[in-house]
């Protein structure tokens, strides 16, 4: 079972909302929005490998960030 994580940043307060409570927690504009992002960051992704551009990421189980060359060799940033 998913639940909602709330963070208090500063003057904000961010709700981050699991995949299967979507439908009952934001609304359509806000799915449509959300839906939009990750198809931005997708082509993003996209374009990087196309033009042979190292990508970033973060590795949950080892909880580091690396970037990942074009050849597909991770280096892991400290």
């Amino acid at each position: 079972m998913s639940r909602i994580k709330v963070i208090n940043a500063k003057n904000y307060t961010i709700n981050v909302v699991p995949p299967d409570k979507h439908k009952n927690t934001i609304s359509s504009h806000d799915a449509e929005m959300d839906l939009r992002a990750v198809s931005a960051v997708k082509a993003a992704l996209d374009k990087a490998k196309i033009c042979k551009k190292p990508i970033a990421g973060y590795d949950m189980a080892k909880k580091k960030a690396y970037i990942k060359n074009a050849d597909g060799v991770k280096k892991y940033v400290e």
